[in-house]
């Protein structure tokens, strides 16, 4: 493995050098126009798959965007890893935000990144972090040291849904068996303290309309007398999380999960900075469910919020009128237990069951996703531990993180294999946002660990 390791430093700014490469396609799967962008940035994997020394690689073909193939089996009696990640990118938008061109990568530096950050849009969202992978099979195929065999499922469409991958990998079963599947789609705490994600969140995501008169009226000569649907359902949304951060939902923690004392001690040895938390986002107070801690509230307890809200005229200057109709997009984080079926009927109930009689109301269900938990005693578990543990040289902590990757669940319940979510992301990396940026410290850590993992995944731990 130090031979591994030493191909790794001797390659570090060509292995840079082609991220760049694959970070100047605009394969941003949201907008059509776009197209032709995600086949070249699926081809463009293709072929470093194959030079990276994958046999059988291929862009397969799906009702959406194509999935790349590729893989390398050495050994009959050898455990199978299958790698997962994604090369579509989310829209750069708002362009003006941004501090260089989002698909012209450069490194800046940064205070948290003294030796420098990647700043390009999926940098590390998810092409800095799948890539990272490729070129430490690379470098393991380069130096005879490949332990298990592997296999690559590099997708098109994970920013809008996976909506080709459920039947993709129904109709490979056989071709896509494996012992475990390895992510990095995720982040870890900090580069002080390294951490492995042990759990990810849910979702129920819904779409509501609130529907008060027949037309838009004149506020003047009917404000006061009728419904405002604007101000209804604002009084709704309120309705729905008490004074104590309590989601009101009847029947909303009935099947909720609830971690052990021992298992809130163990996560709560990440050292949670309440001041620099609040200055990262520019709070003067923070707030949440009782009785828990930040890392808490974002992790292990479920969730309800608005993430959008909208009626009425919202145009330039003055419109002075009642609204028809008011509409809000709101998502609930679900933990373990939670299923996205089960809490959208109940919050459909409830939001019928608060609504004053003068409204009509309507919930529209959108898409969820089921929560997703591994245990820490498990050999995936700990041979990613070990792994990061031997790159970082320092201890490595479970980590329950507050997003939703929900092809997690599909892949045990199709392929009957954990996942092993292995990120190295910082969640300071304005993913999704402008100026995305991904530590060059980081991506270098990340090639570094994988051939770790495999080699203490093949040993059994």
């Amino acid at each position: 493995m130090s031979t591994t390791q030493s191909y790794i430093q001797e390659n570090k700014q060509r292995f840079l050098d082609e991220l760049f490469d694959i970070l100047r396609i605009a394969s941003i799967s949201a907008d059509p126009a776009y197209k032709q962008e995600v086949l070249d940035c699926a081809d463009a994997v293709a072929k470093h798959l194959k030079a990276a020394g994958a046999d059988n690689v291929e862009i397969c073909e799906t009702k959406g965007n194509p999935i790349v193939f590729g893989e390398k089996l050495i050994g009959e009696n050898l455990p199978t890893v299958l790698v997962y990640g994604h090369y579509d990118v989310q829209p750069a938008d708002p362009l003006e935000l941004w501090t260089s061109d989002p698909f012209e990568p450069v490194v800046k530096k940064t205070d948290l990144h003294p030796d420098g950050a990647i700043f390009a849009r999926g940098s590390a969202d998810d092409k800095g972090q799948f890539f990272m992978h490729v070129k430490a099979f690379e470098a393991m195929m380069k130096t005879n040291s490949l332990p298990c065999n592997v296999k690559f499922i590099i997708e098109g469409e994970e920013e809008v849904g996976s909506a080709s991958l459920a039947d993709f990998l129904e109709e490979n079963k056989e071709k896509l068996s494996c012992d475990v599947i390895l992510i990095s789609d995720t982040h870890i705490y900090s580069n002080e303290q390294p951490t492995v994600t042990t759990g990810l969140r849910g979702l129920s995501y819904v779409e509501v309309e609130v529907e008060g008169p027949n037309r838009d009226l004149h506020s003047g000569l009917y404000g006061g007398a009728v419904p405002n649907p604007i101000n209804v359902l604002s009084k709704m949304i309120g309705e729905l999380i008490d004074e104590k951060g309590h989601i009101t939902i009847d029947g909303f923690y009935d099947n909720v999960v609830v971690v052990s004392d021992e298992d809130r001690k163990e996560m709560n040895k990440l050292k949670d900075d309440p001041e620099a938390y609040k200055k990262s986002i520019g709070l003067n107070d923070i707030q949440g469910e009782e009785g828990y801690t930040t890392l808490e509230r974002a992790s292990i307890r479920p969730t309800l919020d608005a993430n959008g809200i909208w009626g009425g005229y919202t145009g330039e200057g003055a419109k002075t009128v009642i609204p028809s109709k008011a509409f809000a997009k709101i998502s609930m984080r679900l933990v373990p237990n939670q299923t996205p079926e089960e809490i959208t009927e109940k919050f459909t109930k409830c939001f019928e069951k608060i609504a004053p009689k003068s409204v009509k109301v309507k919930v529209t269900p959108h898409h969820g996703g089921m929560p997703y938990v591994l245990e820490s005693n498990t050999k995936e578990f700990l041979a990613a531990k070990k792994a990061m543990e031997k790159a970082f040289g320092k201890e490595v902590l479970p980590y329950r993180s507050g997003g939703s990757i929900p092809i997690t669940s599909l892949f045990e319940k199709v392929l009957g294999a954990k996942s092993v979510l292995m990120g190295f992301g910082l969640d300071t990396d304005a993913i999704h946002s402008p100026n995305e940026h991904y530590g060059l410290y980081n991506y270098y850590k990340g090639i570094e660990s994988i051939p770790y993992f495999f080699e203490f995944y093949a040993q059994g731990n």
